[in-house]
């Protein structure tokens, strides 16, 4: 059997069915389904076929639900029958595997948490009301990239090395590695990821896909395994902007009444906020961005963020004290897997694999951290919330911006590096909680390069019609070509 590539013509599930999975979005497989031309179990058996064809090459998807095609019948049935419920109902989606999933496997790629979860996340139980097909589980770096700080971007002692499916021994980024992988490789039509500190806008900008960050609180972290309720958040990665804004919706329970529509670059202020450390080749691109904003009739000035070393220097500290009091309470709603920090320390050290590749002193480090309760902890947090905040309150009111934009990621390194050397413009967003979107924009040779859009606090769909204008604008996106390496390793 021939091995396809998400960006060669369509991948037929039927003898009938003519289908690109890499250019559908959402909207336009709801109309299929709903003229007759599509079903959703043809729709749902492509992608696993899909998985079974590419998959091995890139380790993304950990474990297909069983029950997927039964799903996509049933959605087909209401749909027969008069009773669709919306855009999302028939839509296969994976999900991070540190979304609980009754009676899936919900590991966080630990081997540690081997008993799966009794109960859906509250955003799956939004999934099912609205239709989507859970197509199952995606890799991640495993508990979040928060057990050492020299992680392997995409590893786990569950899932092995997931691998950048545009140059495979590349690096995926951390830690929805396999949502981001997944979604550019055709293997879900969307998939959700979540973030602390980057974790959906780095993998996606690497894959070369969209990745949003919502406003803090928008989607329910209930059921999900925690590495700081003060800033984790679920979010959609897509490849097309309409179909995470249509994601984000059904996330929040809510139902999508309307389809995003782009803005309009014209007139819109646009704050640069450069940096530097990802590379010339990033910075040729961000280049890029900016004269075709400017030629699209935005208006460009250069920014800067303030107090970054002081949000560092509080928000480490604060988010070990609260890993261990948000995980060991996640625990206690697990039976049968350790339900302490100290039992998982002690599992790690007995288990063949979990040490392997890396070590756990954040575990260690959380371990002896202060409770929520103290006092030179609260005074961490709300420094580290605080200035994150004022960072983009105060840039976006000096200059009366809509958004702020940064490089989201320089070019992928090693497949078994951490994440590539660099600054975090994902920093202030995440800790602050507010939206940060990341868009395809550009390549450096195969690897792509993505741009962010920062938003105040519950700027969500200003952000979201944002982005959608410059994707449409830009038109960066490419399918990946599943290279073996590149000419000159980057490292």
């Amino acid at each position: 059997m021939q091995l396809l590539s998400a960006g060669e013509p369509a991948i037929n599930a039927g003898p009938d069915l003519d289908l690109d999975l890499d250019l559908a979005t959402i909207p336009v497989l709801a109309r299929r389904m709903a003229d007759g031309t599509l079903t959703s179990a043809e729709l749902t058996r492509a992608y696993l076929c899909r998985i079974a064809l590419v998959d091995g090459l890139v380790r993304s998807v950990l474990a297909v639900d069983p029950t997927a095609l039964r799903q996509a019948e049933e959605s087909d049935l209401r749909r027969a029958c008069g009773q669709s419920r919306g855009l999302m109902d028939g839509i296969p989606v994976l999900l991070k595997d540190n979304i609980d999933t009754a009676g899936l496997a919900t590991t966080a790629g630990s081997r540690a948490l081997h008993v799966p979860p009794r109960e859906d996340a509250g955003l799956v139980a939004h999934l099912r009301a609205a239709g989507a097909v859970v197509l199952g589980k995606a890799a991640m770096t495993e508990w979040g990239n928060f057990r050492s700080p020299w992680a392997v971007s995409g590893w786990s002692a569950v899932g092995g090395q997931t691998v950048n499916p545009h140059v495979l021994d590349r690096n995926p980024s951390g830690s929805s590695s396999g949502s981001a992988v997944a979604v550019a490789a055709s293997l879900a039509q969307v998939a959700v990821g979540t973030e602390t500190n980057g974790s959906i806008v780095s993998p996606a900008g690497h894959a070369g896909v969209v990745g949003f960050k919502p406003t803090l609180g928008r989607i329910s972290g209930t059921g999900i395994v925690p590495i700081s309720t003060r800033q984790d958040t679920a979010g959609p990665l897509a490849r097309h902007v309409v179909d995470a804004a249509i994601l984000t919706s059904v996330l929040q329970g809510r139902e999508v009444h309307h389809l995003l529509t782009p803005a309009t670059l014209r007139g819109a202020r646009v704050g640069v906020w450069r940096q530097v450390g990802f590379g010339a080749e990033t910075d040729q691109v961000v280049e890029s961005v900016v004269a075709l904003l400017r030629r699209c009739g935005a208006v460009v000035v250069d920014v800067e963020l303030s107090y970054l070393d002081r949000i560092d220097a509080a928000g480490r500290p604060a988010l070990l004290a609260e890993f261990k009091h948000d995980l060991e309470q996640y625990l206690r709603t697990r039976p049968g897997v350790p339900q302490t920090l100290r039992e998982l320390i002690e599992f790690n050290e007995t288990d063949p694999i979990e040490l392997s590749e890396f070590g756990q002193e954040l575990f260690h480090d959380a371990e002896k951290a202060p409770p929520i309760t103290d006092s030179a902890y609260l005074e961490q947090r709300r420094t580290a919330t605080g200035l994150a905040r004022r960072s983009i309150d105060e840039v976006l009111a000096a200059h009366s911006l809509d958004v702020i934009m940064a490089p989201t990621n320089g070019p992928a390194c090693a497949a078994d590096a951490g994440d590539a050397p660099g600054p975090s413009t994902a920093m202030p967003a995440a800790v602050a909680g507010y939206p940060d979107v990341t868009v395809p924009a550009g390549f450096a040779g195969p690897l792509p390069i993505g741009v962010s859009f920062i938003g105040g606090h519950g700027e969500d769909e200003a952000v979201l019609r944002f982005a959608a204008a410059f994707e449409r604008a830009a038109s960066a996106r490419r399918a990946p070509g599943y290279l073996p390496t590149t000419p000159v390793l980057r490292t």
